[in-house]
């Protein structure tokens, strides 16, 4: 081993800038190196082979470092001994600070008085005596935080938690910080823990095994909840969850979850299991049966899988044993649940997708057997530039078989293209022409089985071939106005298209519609394919914008009306029935980033009265704010219309943060709908739907959290009913 020292005299050695210097030979060690060495002043004793240095003391080998004021170096023995604000620095980005350092000339292992860690991911770890072997370090009566010890001034403040131990064993090769006899120091309060635990530190980015911390509540329903969570790394990447859950007014539960990231993509899949009584979700049937005992799960996979940079393969599972077993344990508040595997091709002008899509209903009034499967789906789109005539071609083809087990079977295809060409005029104007076609083709099944006559069709095969022109043409003038910019933009939209045969197509996608303001100037206002908006019409309206420094108002209204006599086929009540279809608009007026109102509504054309009315209001930051909605849904359209229900709602949701770490939240939903908006509305014009309120605080290493929540909705005899959660969460522990 050499030591190169910066500049040497027999006896004394001052060592100022980088001079060369002799070089003194040390004994040798099993591992042979360098030390860099640095110093104010250097002093040599040759008889005892004893090296002193003082002043700006700078040590390295192997990366591992060692700054001190003064550092006593015996090359017999190798002992090197650091005194005066002593930093020792380990090749993970770990510093030890002490006053008085023993190590040996690895500059690894030794000895440390009153030793302070500063751990790389920010945790800090202070005993009065530390000894380091190797990687290890060893320390009595030790405390550990992650959390600041002084405030943003340099004032000493109390970590928000730590964990104090008469023997500590810090590992950084496995990110571990290992407690015999320790104790939880939280808010002041001390917690008695497990006799010998570890905690990980947080380094290792892909998380460390162990136990996490628990959840605990309380429910009307299951009693007092405590799940612990215990979380297995397999590889870097590959990880394993398994919560138990134990109830005191249930059987236990457990839980599990498997995460996975390879070459092709990431996936995940996990489930709930246990055992109890099952509730009946219809209200007539659970008067007159009993409830019954059996196992009740949940199952949900999820995933990505990148074949190739064109083709990918996505998927999504979830299935459940029975409809209450969801809400019952706080698994999802979905009314149903998805299951979908899409093979897509995407590429800069065209998409390929390949799905198959199942449903399962929670809804109390839901008949899985009657509940449709969509397999296979198949849609195809490439987009061509026809240098030709301009503007931007796509084609499209579509094929989609539906199948249920009890009820309507309905297969379809057909193969599109549209034209668009935008072109700007000397006025100013933007023109867009749109020319589309469209063939069809269907087949349906047992159509006498769906409830809703104007869903159903007719049985045997259907063809169809639809066409439109469209021209759509905007004004924009732009000008200065109260002290900012102002956009007036009116606008008139032309669409002709011939009569084409609806009624006899069944009616599967296009069932939920609606005039609303993002509709208005659609070239076919029925959402899906199934139904097509035959007969020429008008569409005109006007949009305003203005902008001003803090200050955006843009607002949107319109109308349609159709050209020809023949009557339409909207249901009553969307608002497009007659010639002249209802006025819709939408307005948002941001104010800044304290106010945010956006207000959507649709007038009655005949009599004005207003027959949807949206506002969604959010007023101050992004830690104190309050958030109001309101619906109404007055369309009078008549109850066989299954999926065009009237309603009333109203939602409050707000969070006030009132000191520095404290905050205090709260939402809830009330159902306004009546008999009269509604007819086959349980609720009587004030119906809670949902609370919630809690209490929280966080700051850099701790987030604390009490909340309370009631469900009022009720699916036959199965009603949630209030549950109390406890959330701590310790921040720095990792895994």
């Amino acid at each position: 081993m050499a030591l190169p020292i910066a500049t040497a005299l027999p006896g004394v050695a001052h060592a100022q800038g980088a001079v060369p210097a002799p070089v003194f030979e040390a004994a040798p060690t099993a591992d042979d190196g360098n030390i860099e060495f640095s110093a104010d002043s250097v002093t040599y004793d040759s008889e005892a082979d004893f090296v002193t240095a003082t002043g700006n003391v700078r040590m390295e080998r192997d990366g591992n470092y060692v700054a001190a004021d003064r550092v006593t170096w015996s090359r017999v023995s190798g002992e090197v001994r650091a005194e005066g604000n002593v930093v020792v620095l380990n090749p993970q980005g770990d510093k030890l600070i002490g006053e008085n350092v023993v190590l040996s000339d690895t500059l690894r292992d030794g000895t440390i008085e009153n030793l302070l860690i500063v751990l790389e991911s920010g945790g800090r770890i202070a005993a009065r005596r530390g000894t380091r072997i190797g990687d290890q370090a060893t320390l009595e009566n030790a405390v550990y935080s992650p959390c600041p010890v002084t405030t943003e001034s340099g004032c000493p403040r109390r970590p928000s938690w730590s964990i104090t131990a008469a023997r500590v064993t810090y590992d950084p090769a496995n990110s571990r910080v290992r407690f015999s006899g320790g104790r939880l120091q939280l808010f002041g309060i001390t917690l008695p823990l497990l006799p010998v635990f570890s905690v990980g530190t947080g380094e290792d980015k892909g998380g460390i095994s162990g136990w996490l911390v628990p959840d605990i509540s309380y429910s009307n329903r299951n009693g007092f909840e405590i799940a612990f969570p215990y979380y297995r790394r397999l590889s870097s990447d590959r990880d394993f969850t398994i919560t138990p859950h134990l109830y005191t007014g249930s059987l236990p539960a457990i839980e599990a979850r498997y995460r996975e990231l390879n070459r092709l993509g990431a996936f995940q899949f996990g489930g709930f299991l246990t055992y109890g009584r099952v509730d009946n979700a219809d209200l007539i049937a659970s008067s007159t049966t009993g409830r019954r005992r059996d196992i009740r799960g949940y199952f949900e996979a999820n995933g990505k899988a990148q074949l190739n940079p064109l083709w990918s393969v996505t998927t999504a599972l979830r299935m459940a044993t029975d409809k209450t077993v969801t809400r019952r344990y706080d698994i999802t508040r979905d009314d149903r649940l998805r299951n979908f595997v899409n093979a897509e091709r995407i590429s800069p002008n065209s998409y390929v997708s390949v799905a198959g899509w199942a449903f399962q209903g929670l809804r109390a009034d839901d008949v899985q057997r009657q509940i449709p499967v969509a397999l296979p789906a198949i849609d195809a789109r490439v987009r061509i530039d026809p240098s030709a005539i301009g503007g931007i071609v796509e084609l499209q083809a579509n094929s989609l078989a539906i199948l249920r087990l009890d009820g309507q079977d309905t297969q379809r295809a057909f193969a599109s293209a549209r034209w668009d060409l935008r072109r700007i005029t000397s006025f100013g104007q933007e023109l867009t022409l749109t020319a589309f076609t469209r063939a069809d083709a269907y087949h349906t099944d047992e159509s006498a089985e769906t409830a809703v006559a104007i869903y159903r069709g007719e049985d045997g095969w259907h063809y169809r071939g639809i066409g439109a022109l469209a021209a759509d043409l905007k004004w924009p003038f732009i000008g200065p106005m109260f002290g900012g910019t102002q956009r007036l933009v009116p606008r008139v939209q032309l669409v002709l298209t011939p009569p084409t045969p609806n009624l006899e197509i069944p009616n599967e996608d296009a069932r939920a519609v609606d005039l609303e303001d993002s509709n208005l100037f659609a070239l076919n206002r029925f959402p899906g394919y199934d139904r097509w908006e035959d007969g020429s019409r008008i569409t005109y309206g006007v949009d305003w914008n203005l902008d001003r420094p803090n200050l955006s108002v843009s607002t949107t209204i319109g109308q349609s009306y159709r050209i020809t006599r023949r009557p339409g086929i909207f249901p009553e009540g969307t608002g497009l029935t007659d010639r002249f279809s209802d006025f819709v608009g939408r307005t948002r007026i941001r104010y800044g980033r304290l106010v945010d109102v956006t207000h959507r509504f649709r007038v009655d054309k005949d009599n004005f009265a207003v027959r949807r009315n949206e506002v969604d209001l959010t007023v101050g930051s992004t830690e104190t704010y309050a958030q109001i909605g309101y619906l109404r849904l007055n369309r009078d359209i008549s109850p066989t219309v299954e999926d065009l229900r009237d309603k009333e709602e109203l939602r409050f949701a707000g969070r006030l943060k009132f000191a520095r770490y404290w905050s205090i939240f709260g939402a809830t939903v009330l159902d306004l709908t009546n008999e009269a908006e509604d007819p086959l509305s349980l609720a009587d014009g004030y119906v809670p739907v949902r609370h919630r309120l809690g209490l929280n605080y966080e700051d850099e290493c701790i987030e604390l959290g009490v909340s309370w929540r009631r469900d009022y909705e009720r699916f036959g005899d199965f009603r949630k009913g209030s549950t109390f959660s406890i959330r701590l969460s310790l921040k720095g522990l990792g895994r």
